[in-house]
């Protein structure tokens, strides 16, 4: 149970982070509210998570997760850099994160 809510943890940074984006710096209402909420629902999954994971290895995977995710969508959705070299970077952070969950399965 707290890996999956390291995982919704994770993915609600992405929507916080996504929203924050969208909310021009908070200038646009919905936006703005979304990006709130997620990050206040993505903390307090993530603090779940700390009662049985080790901080470090729970706060890296969330992280790690978050910005990965961000990247992407930001690749994706936004029209930001493909520059193979940051990709390859993306691919360390992935390769990190499946080894700090492997060694703390």
């Amino acid at each position: 149970m707290p890996w999956i809510l390291l995982l919704g943890a994770s993915i609600l940074e992405i929507v916080w982070a996504m929203s924050l984006n969208a909310s021009q710096g908070f200038s646009r209402i919905w936006p703005s509210l979304i990006a709130i909420l997620a990050a206040g629902a993505s903390f307090f999954m993530l603090s779940l998570a700390l009662k049985s994971l080790p901080i470090g290895t729970a706060y890296a995977i969330w992280v790690g997760i978050g910005t990965v995710g961000v990247a992407l969508l930001g690749i994706a959705s936004l029209g930001e850099s493909q520059n193979p070299l940051r990709l390859l970077c993306l691919a360390l952070i992935v390769t990190g994160v499946a080894g700090l969950k492997l060694v703390d399965g």
